[in-house]
């Protein structure tokens, strides 16, 4: 008998599944071109910053006669008297106003929805289950439905119109969102580490503390960019429970333009530093931001 013998095609291994065109499309456009794409992608989306930056460094009446790409060959139209005059108005306390909201927001909202979070996944007590479907249905209430019954309520407490009013309203409705997130990762935290600390005696506390939040700084750092930036580039909360000595930058912005129409050079120099700092927070925990995105995608 004669014995057939199949041969593998050339540049494939015996065995080995044939990989479509896909694939092959994905191989070859792979490394330095997907990586220059995306430079190309991040520089594209820079530009309205650009503009803005731009916009801001010039006057009223350059603004209105041409576009900010001009300043490409008109360098000398750069200047920061709009800053000057921004800082020397009452833009500076709105600033402060809106540091002394966000830090605390978002500070306590990270500091309680870990310790629950860390509750819900590895302590077993009664109703557990039944409560985390509470705080996960209250994920799917929106905020304007209880912005009068809480308006009665700091009316009632001789709050409304504080800092600590709008501090306390961030960190209700920022609670579910980020108990929900730390604790679908602290789930996955393996429970091996877990029952090596007990053993040691190591308290539920020191657990928590020692072995539970050092490995979830990455999902740490996502939940507390995303409560920053909320917070900060909030102007609801602000415009109803915000009086006007308290208030951010965002409700300052607006009043503004409520004031001056088309006061371009102070609403664009506003707009640019209240970018700043949530840029900066942002480069600064890129690598947790990842991270804290990518968990648990792969095993």
């Amino acid at each position: 008998m004669t014995t057939a013998t199949v041969t593998a095609p050339t540049g494939t291994k015996a065995g080995a599944p044939r990989r479509g065109l896909a694939g092959r499309l994905v191989d070859r456009l792979g490394g330095g071109a997907v990586q220059v794409v995306m430079v190309l992608l991040g520089l594209f989306w820079l530009v309205p910053t650009l503009g803005l930056l731009v916009v801001s460094m010039r006057t009223s009446e350059v603004n209105n006669a041409e576009g900010w790409w001009t300043i490409f060959t008109k360098p000398a139209e750069l200047t920061l008297q709009n800053y000057a005059n921004l800082l020397g108005s009452g833009f500076s306390a709105s600033f402060w106003n809106t540091v002394l909201i966000t830090v605390p927001a978002t500070v306590l909202v990270i500091g309680i929805a870990a310790m629950a979070a860390y509750a819900f996944a590895w302590m077993d007590f009664r109703g557990r289950d039944a409560a985390f479907l509470v705080v996960v249905g209250l994920l799917i209430v929106p905020i304007q439905i209880a912005l009068i019954p809480v308006a009665s309520l700091y009316g009632a407490a001789d709050m409304f119109g504080s800092i600590v009013g709008v501090v306390l309203f961030h960190v209700a409705f920022g609670l579910p969102f980020a108990i929900f997130l730390l604790r679908n990762f602290f789930v996955g935290i393996p429970s091996s580490l877990l029952e090596a600390a007990r053993m040691d005696g190591a308290s539920e506390w020191k657990i928590f503390a020692s072995v539970v939040f050092p490995l979830g700084k990455p999902a740490i750092a996502s939940l507390g960019i995303f409560q920053f930036l909320w917070v900060w580039n909030d102007m609801l909360i602000a415009l109803v429970f915000a009086e006007t000595g308290n208030q951010p930058m965002t409700k300052y912005l607006q009043s503004q333009m409520r004031q001056f129409g088309s006061n371009v050079d102070i609403l664009s120099s506003g707009a640019f530093l209240s970018l700043i700092i949530p840029l900066v927070l942002f480069f600064a925990f890129q690598r947790y931001f990842v991270q804290g995105m990518m968990a648990g995608s792969v095993k």
